[in-house]
């Protein structure tokens, strides 16, 4: 080849990646999340476990990035999906405790009211922000928050959400849809009666602190049998990517809520319960096939969204974008967690993770780690464990859930101690690690001022004085012969408007940014919303206010819909 060839082959080169880059930094990309429910990374061919194929799974896979070492904040999914939705620690603002939108019978016993956490008012929503910044967002249909969503948050958010819904289809998306099928309350009923789509001579590797007997191996092959439906669904959404011509305008994010199902897997602090699969697939097939060894946390997700969109992140998030054009340039070197109530279960542990080593605080020593609730109690591979423990049939391993009591502190090796059976806390040898990683959860607390120091009933009386919710006011409505403006009332509500003659289930309400133009014979309704509060409509009519409603938050509508048959609570003191 000649010297000009070979310089005109390099300028074409140069081009056209130099074009692919214009491409994606100028045109805003779609964003899909696909999520399951309660699934450990483990169970995955991805991650080493060929139990079950996943085909789907497998080449998204290598079209994408595979992240080896992402987690969620919590081991459960309300307090996640809080982090999730806002870029900010659940403990952070009050919603650690699982759940506070419904309280199971023996907490309503107790004294504690169903109601919602009420984020600082400068938190906003991610899909809040995304829609703000021209994305058309959807959501399928899962929106256990810990507290009401925004009434900005999404264009559509039910059953029949999806980004096929938008009526202009050039606009990006931003959209979710989620797996319940691997959820843990799934697999509870008619075990025996469902088709086991695991081979028969597979051998099922059984983690040494579950039944190591035909009950362990029966809830292993649902969860695999799980997983071959989970990889069936994965493998239609990016068929229908594909159908519409969008799989190479989309970058697609596959992860779970948090970890696995079982005992001793949801909840928990352990990477059994924090450890999460992610895999990142780019249009440009950048990076694909690469194994990302990075700490991830889900606290980090919105803000990774917003630097992939070109949105730079707002202040408020607690996370670091680790993708995209505002990706930090610090290297994450730990990651927490947080397990508080679960139900009617009260508790308190904090957790810091390196690559290597996982430190937990017990904030209540004296409890014993296993504690009752009646939910896991369906589990059938939970009542083994219990009727094992009963008759004094478990061994070394599985004892170690059902301990009377728990150290302040614990140090797990994760590499050497995949499980987290043996606390090394109080070996000479990890003095040094165990300073480090105290102080680290430490610093950690007091720079997002954990809530879980504060007694639930008292942080419920900060959010719903004498158990009531607040309520945005209305704004300040200034109506003119053509336009209508507005100015907020409640710090860190949201404003937003919609004529009555263009109301559709797949259009959400429109932001408030400038005046609103005013249209003859045609209502224009006016909302506010802060998160946390119960919101209000303004209905404005050729120029004039002919109604203010006050809509009934969801936990006002259940108490009427099933107060009859929930415990009542007990007087307030």
């Amino acid at each position: 080849m000649n010297k000009i060839l070979k310089l005109n082959v390099l300028i074409f080169l140069i081009l056209t990646i130099v074009g692919c880059k214009n491409k994606f930094e100028n045109e805003p990309l779609n964003i899909l999340w696909l999520v399951a429910e309660d699934l450990s990374p483990d169970f995955l061919s991805v991650y080493g476990d060929s139990t079950v194929n996943t085909p789907n799974l497998d080449k998204l896979a290598t079209e994408g990035i595979v992240y080896d070492y992402a987690f969620s904040t919590s081991g459960v999914c309300a307090p996640s999906r809080a982090t999730l939705a806002t870029g900010v620690y659940a403990n952070s603002f009050g919603a650690q405790n699982m759940r506070t939108m419904w309280a199971e019978p023996n907490a309503r016993r107790s004294g504690l009211i169903d109601y919602e956490a009420v984020p600082p008012p400068q938190v906003k929503m991610l899909s809040d922000i995304m829609r703000e910044n021209g994305y058309y967002a959807t959501n399928n249909s899962k929106t256990d928050y810990q507290f009401e969503m925004s009434v900005m948050a999404w264009d559509e958010s039910s059953n029949d959400a999806h980004w096929k819904n938008r009526s202009t289809q050039n606009d990006p998306f931003f959209s979710i849809f989620n797996f319940g099928a691997t959820h843990e309350g799934n697999f509870f009923s008619n075990w025996d009666d469902e088709e086991f789509l695991v081979s028969e001579n597979k051998e099922i590797n059984i983690p040494p602190y579950l039944p190591q007997n035909n009950v362990g191996e029966r809830d292993l092959k649902k969860v695999y049998s799980r997983i071959v439906k989970l990889d069936e669904w994965i493998g239609e959404k990016i068929k229908e990517l594909e159908e519409e011509d969008l799989l190479d305008k989309t970058i697609v994010f596959f992860y779970s809520d948090h970890g696995g199902p079982l005992p001793r897997q949801k909840r928990l602090l352990y990477d059994s319960g924090l450890k999460v699969p992610l895999i990142i697939r780019f249009p440009d097939g950048q990076r694909a096939g690469k194994r990302d060894k990075r700490l991830v946390s889900f606290v980090d997700f919105p803000l990774t969204v917003l630097s992939l969109a070109g949105i730079e992140p707002p202040s408020f998030m607690q996370g670091q974008a680790f993708e995209g054009k505002f990706k930090s340039k610090t290297v994450r070197k730990y990651i927490h967690g947080h397990a508080d109530r679960f139900d009617e279960s009260v508790d308190m542990i904090r957790a810091v993770r390196s690559k290597k080593y996982k430190y937990f605080k017990n904030f209540h020593p004296e409890k014993p780690y296993y504690l009752p609730l009646a939910f896991r109690e369906r589990l059938p591979s939970m009542q083994e464990l219990l009727r094992m423990r009963d008759a004094g049939e478990l061994d070394e391993n599985q004892s170690l859930w059902f301990r009377k009591t728990k150290p302040e502190e614990e140090l797990f090796d994760t590499e050497n101690d995949p499980h987290e059976l043996n606390n090394i806390a109080n070996d000479p040898q990890y003095a040094e690690i165990l300073l480090e990683m105290r102080q680290e959860c430490v610093d950690w607390m007091n720079s997002i001022d954990d809530k879980g120091l504060i007694k639930e009933k008292e942080l419920i009386e900060l959010f719903y004085p004498s158990r009531k919710a607040r309520q945005t006011e209305s704004p300040i409505i200034d109506i003119t012969t053509n336009n209508v403006s507005l100015d907020e009332v409640t710090e860190g509500s949201r404003l937003g408007y919609r004529y009555s003659s263009e109301k559709l289930p797949s259009k959400g309400w429109n932001h408030y940014t400038n005046p609103i133009d005013l249209k003859p014979n045609d209502t224009l309704e006016i909302i506010a919303h802060r998160i946390g509060y119960k919101s209000v409509i303004n209905k404005i009519f050729n120029g004039k206010i002919v109604n203010v409603e006050y809509p009934l938050s969801r936990i006002e509508i259940q108490d009427i819909r099933y107060s009859a048959n929930r415990p009542k609570l007990p007087p307030i003191k």
